[in-house]
């Protein structure tokens, strides 16, 4: 599967290292991907999403549901 976040749909970023004699290399930056299993009272069963750590803080504080809606997604969307 990507490195790519299910909700908010956050990827791999490429630039360059550059050095002090200002030669560039290519480098990618990785998302901080993390597997996780969240409980969803409304199908009484958790789901396993792959997500960024920041949108698993937004749906700490905020809660799956209303989080998703803001993102203008629904359970159906990221539930395998």
């Amino acid at each position: 599967m990507a490195r790519r976040c299910e909700i908010t749909g956050k990827g791999p970023k490429s630039g360059n290292n550059v050095s002090h004699s200002h030669r560039k290399t290519r480098m990618r930056q990785l998302p901080n991907l993390q597997e996780k299993r969240i409980y969803v009272p409304e199908l009484k069963r958790t789901i396993r999403v792959k997500l960024s750590t920041r949108a698993l803080r937004t749906i700490t504080k905020k809660g799956l549901i209303p989080f998703l809606r803001d993102n203008g997604m629904t359970l159906k969307d990221i539930a395998r």
